[in-house]
């Protein structure tokens, strides 16, 4: 029996996304031109958050934004921009930590992350991004595009960058899925000792994730990948599924 194989593809050549571009058809035209064709079962697809906020118009220029007190407040503990600060509170539940420059909050998907996913990376001066308002939704919107652009039945995974608690540097997660499901449970399952596993849940979909986010990098200019091999577990899954409840959160 021959041994698994996962290939990874990045997906170059995309123009630069503007608000209400179809990012189903920019990836269809961008996998044309490299002479990549998905296969129409089988691939997960995976996409940049940023090209999926500058598509659905979550780009907001720093010009336009009026600071309140408690991001005045803020900004001068962080050494941070007000109107950045500004914008991190708008789109948090609540902060979880400050320490210096450092600002962990929890969005309002209930993601814990920094700055609240404001990012003025890639995006241009003077603009910062937002996370988009539902990623599973936007997921969706892919996946059904890529199904009635060209009768694919693939999965989508938009993708964003996540710290770890208790572990330094950062890899990307998934922030919104689409067609299949989060996680692989080995919970009950016998290993090849006969041990029977108890608490191994696998989230598959950050896995894919992190995979991709080997060949798109950061400043490269590939904002989408093909994951290829993987029997991915087909499902109606969300990226809300891995928020751990508040009751379970030993760290809060």
């Amino acid at each position: 029996m021959a041994a698994p194989e996962l290939r990874v593809i990045g997906l170059g050549g995309l123009p630069e996304v503007r608000p209400g571009d179809d990012i189903a058809a920019l990836i269809l035209e961008a996998a044309e031109r490299q002479g990549i064709r998905l296969r129409r079962t089988g691939d997960v697809l995976v996409v940049t958050q940023k090209i999926v906020s500058k598509a659905e118009e979550r780009v907001v220029a720093l010009a336009d934004v009026e600071p309140g007190p408690e991001a005045a407040r803020l900004a001068q503990e962080t050494e941070k921009d007000p109107r950045v600060v500004e914008l991190i509170l708008r789109e948090s539940r609540r902060i979880v930590r400050q320490a210096g420059p450092v600002l962990i909050t929890e969005t309002r998907h209930g993601f814990v992350c920094a700055n609240a996913g404001v990012d003025a990376s890639n995006v241009g001066q003077g603009l910062v991004t937002l996370l988009p308002e539902d990623p599973d939704r936007s997921a969706g919107e892919i996946r059904a595009g890529l199904r009635e652009g060209a009768g694919l039945e693939v999965a989508v995974v938009i993708s964003d960058t996540f710290g770890r608690p208790g572990r330094e540097g950062h890899t990307n997660g998934a922030g919104g899925i689409a067609g299949m499901e989060a996680f692989v449970d080995y919970v009950g399952r016998m290993d090849p000792y006969g041990y029977e596993l108890r608490v191994s849940t696998l989230a598959v979909a950050d896995e894919l994730a992190g995979a991709a986010e080997l060949v798109m990098g950061k400043l490269s200019g590939v904002p989408a990948a093909i994951v290829r091999g993987y029997a991915y577990p087909k499902g109606s899954g969300t990226a809300r599924d891995m928020i751990r409840p508040a009751e379970r959160d030993l760290f809060r």
